[in-house]
């Protein structure tokens, strides 16, 4: 299976391209979809969608794992980014690709085995499970292949597998 990790944002969009197969990983691809500041905010919501089909048309995702959202400061930038989430959410239902959405919490206690594990730690797990020479940056990719790798140990647990049969 094909997974498309996403670390949502309008500045900055992470995303990290896995194969998972019997709890093995390949990575395939990762980088981040940029938008410049100052250019109007529907132009670089236009830019993230758009930019978001050429990353699904590269590299054909069977799924989309992606990172709720979780806010309790700035309601402006939750806003914005909220926006940016929900394009980047229909690229991949009008591709057909069905999306998946985790905690922060989730993704740490997937990757490390603890939920509120550091950030640091996180990362270097993702180099550790991925077989990276160094740790991905920007931090948005990193944490786009972390929530790829979250999605590869959830879709492979029993749990998932009893829920996808019971849907």
């Amino acid at each position: 299976m094909r997974i498309l990790g996403i670390d949502p944002g309008y500045a900055t969009i992470g995303y990290g391209v896995v194969d998972y197969d019997k709890n093995r990983f390949k990575t395939v691809g990762f980088g981040a979809i940029t938008t410049a500041a100052g250019v109007p905010f529907p132009k670089r919501i236009k830019d993230i969608y758009n930019d978001m089909i050429t990353v699904i048309e590269r590299f054909k995702p069977d799924e989309m794992s992606v990172e709720k959202l979780y806010f309790n400061t700035n309601t402006t930038t939750a806003i914005d980014v909220a926006q940016a989430r929900g394009v980047i959410v229909l690229a991949a239902e009008n591709s057909g690709i069905p999306v998946f959405e985790y905690t922060p919490l989730q993704v740490k206690q997937s990757i490390t085995g603890y939920g509120r594990a550091e950030k640091r730690q996180v990362m270097e797990m993702v180099k550790s499970f991925l077989n990276l020479q160094k740790v991905p940056k920007p931090d948005d990719t990193a944490d786009a292949l972390a929530l790829a790798v979250c999605h590869g140990h959830y879709s492979g647990s029993a749990y998932s597998k009893l829920w996808s049969e019971n849907k």
